[in-house]
């Protein structure tokens, strides 16, 4: 009888797994969402507006392209543990096309003046609330014009990319003659790589849901034997783009044109050299911060408003409804990247739209993505330091346009839940004024005076201005439930 309560009052054997279990644990944000290939893929999908506006910067404004490199990495890795998203790290626009087009190219102190200015505006906004009050109540339609009419410059710029020669380092016209077909940067190169990618991608859809898999794969047997036999075709034929999908395609066609890079100038191995710059503190003066704020920040500010935080915002919440970023924390991320890094004449960078547009386009579900990436340009930035710039000299511009151009759509189709009339109308005319006039901030009040004059001729019907609120109400309403600021 003891040996029976003895066998029946013993606790489990097994106690030290729990150790093994803990001890290489990952924080949830960086948990791998789909496989490792397709986040490696998505990693590199907003390189198609990085690579070259960096490589402009140097050549131009004399960027050093190791602190930029080593910097952006680790905004890169931080940005991915704390959001969860692959959330991008891209240049300020505006900032750097007045820093290149202005005749003389405005200097790295001027640079680094800009790029501090706008984040002083965006820490303030964040830190207030106000940024938040903002993304709560500006109307959805604005907000799709906004991400309509980036999206649609980022496709135009990809087909001058495809289309003609550029010339990065000059401060006029950048476009040249008609590109060939037939070379290591040409046209029928170029093309290859889109008909990869949509073989590959598709339209953007998710083949990597399993429940859903599973449940197609089983409902089969439900049904009689034709029904059967049309859903094991279809089974099959979701099979087929489900493994497609796993390709990592825009990993492919990042690497290819690094090759393509050496084959182009084999003197490249040549002008190698291994280590990185010393990284320096940049001597701002009172008249660089002026410089900077009213050439390059004015512009740049309304852009980071609208693009850098509010609409990565909505598109987050588009794509990821569980884990929406909230706009205090989007603010305040891009104000202090740059309080730190342009300081020591980093770019100025910010969280863009297009960039996670982008990023998710090809397979980032997840922080690891980011972290990947942010990987990456730590060990170039080490191990090459400024001769980086050499290689990025030689790669094609004609691929930099094709990743560029499949984020830029999917970004455009982020507008297309606008369903009534009233909500395309606003969507379109704000778009087509932000294309046209050249200026996000231009059309983005003109598309708030369209949405308050057409919502005058319904002020009987009760409800306020309803911003935000449309016929996607039930979008609306989680928008307006869920915390904004932590």
């Amino acid at each position: 009888m003891a040996p029976d309560n003895i066998s029946n009052d013993q606790p489990p054997p097994e106690t030290t797994p729990l150790l093994r279990r803990t001890f290489c644990r990952l924080p949830s944000t960086l948990k791998l969402k789909t496989s490792l290939l397709a986040e490696l893929s998505g990693a590199v999908g907003d390189l198609g507006t990085y690579i070259p506006i960096v490589l402009a910067l140097s050549l131009v404004n004399n960027l050093d392209l190791t602190t930029t490199l080593i910097f952006t990495s680790l905004y890169n890795m931080l940005t991915g543990f704390f959001f969860g998203l692959p959330m991008p790290v891209q240049p300020m626009k505006s900032i750097a096309a007045v820093a290149i087009s202005e005749s003389p190219p405005l200097t790295i102190a001027q640079i680094s003046a800009a790029g501090l200015s706008v984040a002083a505006v965006l820490l303030f906004l964040g830190t207030t609330g106000l940024m938040s009050v903002l993304y709560r109540y500006l109307p959805l339609p604005v907000v799709r014009g906004v991400q309509l009419s980036q999206g649609l410059q980022f496709a135009f710029s990809a087909i001058n990319y495809i289309r003609y020669q550029q010339d990065l380092a000059s401060t006029s016209a950048k476009v040249g003659p008609v590109r060939p077909w037939f070379s290591l940067d040409g046209l029928a190169l170029a093309l290859v790589g889109v008909v990869f990618l949509v073989l590959t991608t598709g339209a953007g859809e998710d083949n990597n849901n399993s429940e859903q898999q599973q449940q197609l794969e089983h409902e089969g047997n439900d049904y009689d034997d034709d029904e059967r036999v049309d859903n094991l075709r279809r089974n099959k034929v979701r099979r087929r783009l489900k493994i497609l999908s796993m390709i990592p395609s825009a990993l492919i066609v990042f690497l290819f044109g690094l090759i393509l890079c050496f084959i182009r100038d084999p003197s490249i191995f040549n002008d190698l050299k291994f280590g990185p710059s010393k990284i320096k503190v940049v001597r701002i003066t009172w008249d660089d911060f002026k410089v900077g704020f009213v050439r390059a920040a004015i512009p740049q500010i309304p852009l980071s408003i609208l693009n850098s935080v509010i609409a990565v915002c909505k598109l987050s919440g588009d794509l990821f409804p569980d884990r929406e970023a909230s706009a205090m924390k989007v603010s305040v991320s891009v104000g202090v990247m740059n309080f730190v890094g342009c300081w020591f004449g980093a770019m100025p960078c910010c969280h863009g739209a297009g960039g996670l547009a982008g990023q998710y386009r090809f397979g980032g579900r997840s922080g690891a993505s980011v972290v990947f990436l942010g990987i990456g340009k730590l060990v170039i930035a080490l191990v090459f330091g400024n001769s980086f710039g050499r290689i990025l000299g030689q790669f094609p511009i004609g691929i930099l346009g094709v990743l560029l151009l499949f984020a830029g759509i999917e970004l455009a189709m982020a507008s297309k839940d606008m369903n009534s009339k009233q909500e395309s109308f606003v969507m379109f005319v704000c778009a087509a004024v932000s294309l046209t006039g050249s200026s996000a901030a231009l059309g983005f009040f003109v598309g708030i005076v369209l949405y308050l004059l057409l919502k005058l001729r319904e002020l009987d019907c009760g409800g306020g201005f309803g911003f935000l609120s449309n016929s996607n109400k039930a979008k609306s309403s989680k928008d307006e439930e869920s915390p904004l600021i932590a």
